[in-house]
C-alpha cells in the first residue's frame, strides 16, 4: 500500500502561536502582586510629598526666626507713678553747677558736675533727665542738653542724709545745637573763641536754676 507523503508547510507561511492558558490561581496571584506594587508606589509618593512639605515648612520657619524684627525708635515714656509721691518743684530743690575748668580750647570739651540738693518739706521724685545744661552767648542760646530725648531716671529725694542730695556729670563739647537731635556732639558745628555762660535748669520748673558759670573758649 503506497505511503502518504508528509504534508510540509508552505514556504512563507506562519504558524499561529499557541495561546497560553493561565490558570485562575495564577491570575489571582498576579492581581495580588499588582495591588501590592501599587500600594508601595503610593506610600513612596506620599512619603516624598511629606518630606518636601516638612522641609519647606522648616526653612520658612527658620528664615522667619532669623529675620530681625524692626523696632521703632521712639522716646521712652515716663514710668507711671504708683507711690503717690509728687514730683519735685522749684521750691523743693537747689541746683548748682561746677565746671572742671574755666577755659577750654576751640573744638575741645568741658566737664560739668550738676548737683541737686533737697530743700523741701516732704519727699519728692526728681527725674534727672529733666535737668538741663544750657550754654549761651549773650541772649543767644548756643547749646542745650535736652535737644535729644533722654530716658527717664527718677530718684527719690527726702530729708535723710542719704537721700537729700544727688549729682550727675554733664559734658559740653564746645558744640552748637540746632532744632534737630544729633546725639554725637562731634558731628555738631563748633563754636568760636569767646566768652560763654553755662547754667543749670529744671524742666517744668522754670524758677529752679543754678548760678551762671562763665567759660572762656580759647
Amino acid at each position: 500500500m503506497p505511503t502518504q507523503p508528509t504534508r510540509q508547510p508552505r514556504p512563507g507561511s506562519r504558524q499561529k502561536p499557541r495561546k497560553r492558558v493561565v490558570s485562575p490561581q495564577r491570575r489571582a496571584m498576579y492581581r495580588r502582586r499588582r495591588a501590592v506594587a501599587l500600594v508601595i508606589v503610593l506610600a513612596a509618593v506620599s512619603l516624598v510629598v511629606f518630606c518636601v512639605y516638612s522641609l519647606g515648612r522648616g526653612v520658612a520657619d527658620g528664615v522667619s526666626l532669623l529675620r530681625p524684627t524692626p523696632i521703632a525708635r521712639e522716646s521712652v515714656p515716663a514710668p507711671k507713678k504708683t507711690s503717690g509721691v509728687n514730683d519735685c518743684g522749684a521750691s523743693d530743690v537747689k541746683l548748682s553747677l561746677t565746671a572742671a575748668s574755666q577755659g577750654v580750647p576751640v573744638g575741645g570739651s568741658l566737664d560739668f558736675t550738676a548737683s541737686i540738693s533737697y530743700e523741701g518739706t516732704s519727699s519728692c521724685l526728681l527725674d534727672l533727665s529733666d535737668v538741663v545744661l544750657t550754654v549761651s552767648s549773650g541772649d543767644q542760646t548756643i547749646y542745650s542738653s535736652d535737644s535729644c530725648p533722654a530716658d527717664p531716671n527718677r530718684q527719690l529725694l527726702a530729708k535723710t542724709s542719704d537721700m537729700n542730695r544727688t549729682s550727675q556729670k554733664m559734658t559740653w563739647g564746645t558744640s552748637r545745637t540746632g532744632d534737630q537731635c544729633v546725639e554725637d556732639q562731634s558731628k555738631l558745628p563748633k563754636v568760636g573763641r569767646g566768652t560763654y555762660t553755662a547754667q543749670l535748669s529744671l524742666k517744668n520748673a522754670h524758677k529752679a536754676v543754678s548760678d551762671p558759670v562763665t567759660i572762656q573758649v580759647q
